[in-house]
């Protein structure tokens, strides 16, 4: 249960994306038409393969798309969408 794993479920959900949460077999992956990661450094990546396959074209897909922009949307600020997701963070002066 991450921060960037609710958030891009979130997004999916009120963009019409279905969502299904389980436990998934190496042929699920295997199979998949698109796969991506989420986590607070990765944010929201694509997978390219898995042991060596190929996911899909080998390429982002158009859900794993629209997720990215939506997830970058928000916490860039570029949409007013999700403003508790968004917390000002100061830095140190410069020189210091």
């Amino acid at each position: 249960d991450g921060i960037t794993r609710n958030a891009v479920l979130t997004l999916a959900q009120e963009a019409g994306i279905p969502v299904w949460e389980g436990m998934l077999t190496r042929d699920d992956l295997y199979l998949a038409d698109e796969a991506f990661f989420t986590g607070t450094a990765a944010e929201l990546t694509p997978i390219r393969e898995i042991d060596e396959r190929m996911i899909g074209a080998g390429r982002p897909g158009p859900v794993t798309l629209a997720l990215q922009k939506a997830f970058f949307d928000v916490v860039h600020g570029n949409v007013k969408d999700h403003p508790e997701w968004r917390h000002p963070v100061a830095g140190r002066p410069s020189g210091t």
